[in-house]
């Protein structure tokens, strides 16, 4: 996989969790470089203003954290970093994710097949309602998703996603939404997103987050106050939903 390189996003003060995932990647015979993340509580003045908050808090329908932005930025600069080496394919990791043995078979796969995506996901919190369309491992398939799918924690891309997502007015930036919301919609990026099931990674529970969001629902607007957010997730959904169906019968037509 000499077109591959793997990237791993890690707080300069989590070396516990580089280590965490150092060891998997060692297991699996992934060489990797790591990415310092963009760290919450040094956030630059260039740094904050890379955050909408307005549309933020109308989209979303709470308060945005530091947290966020700083992950958010984290996966840009991936990116940025992907773009000006040599590699075909990033494979970006956050450093809380968990890795199954059949991953490097999968990251094969995906490459032998690599006009059929442009984003990969390789972990999800939600299930997507996937469309399966191509195995590309034994046990495991490349599939389009209807329905909401978030998570971050690993994914493939290749040089035309990266290019799209960095573009002027109208890419990742500025941020309005947390990045797992965002990188997935195939539909305003132009991009072919697809998700691979049953994932071959995950996210490990048992490492606390360092985004720094509370539990409950303390940073949640009242109800009435979250009336246009809830009016965007409708659009989004719906966008969502027909942009599957018409990547799902692209599949079907090239099977």
């Amino acid at each position: 996989m000499k077109d591959l390189q793997t990237w791993v996003i890690n707080l300069d003060r989590a070396p516990d969790r580089l280590a965490r995932v150092s060891a998997q990647l060692q297991r699996l015979q992934l060489p990797f470089r790591r990415l310092p993340a963009v760290d919450a509580r040094a956030l630059t003045a260039e740094q904050r203003a890379a955050l909408d908050e307005a549309a933020y808090r109308r989209k979303h329908g709470m308060s945005p954290v530091p947290g966020e932005l700083g992950c958010y930025l984290s996966h840009v600069a991936v990116m940025r970093a992907f773009l000006v080496s040599d590699a075909g394919f990033a494979l970006v990791l956050e450093d809380d994710v968990l890795l199954t043995d059949s991953l490097p078979a999968v990251l094969q796969g995906l490459m032998r097949h690599a006009g059929r995506w442009d984003v990969v996901k390789l972990s999800a919190v939600h299930r997507g309602t996937p469309q399966r369309c191509l195995e590309v491992a034994p046990g495991h398939r490349l599939a389009v998703m209807l329905s909401r799918c978030t998570g971050s924690s690993a994914y493939l891309m290749n040089r035309r996603a990266a290019q799209a997502y960095l573009r002027e007015g109208d890419g990742l930036l500025p941020m309005q939404l947390p990045y797992d919301h965002v990188f997935d919609q195939g539909w305003r990026f132009g991009l072919k997103v697809r998700l691979v099931t049953p994932q071959p990674c995950g996210h490990d529970a048992q490492i606390e987050s360092t985004i720094g969001t509370s539990a409950g629902t303390s940073r949640k607007f009242h109800w009435t106050r979250r009336l246009p957010a809830f009016a965007y997730r409708l659009g989004n959904e719906g966008r969502r939903l027909a942009y599957g169906l018409r990547e799902a019968l692209r599949e079907r037509r090239q099977r």
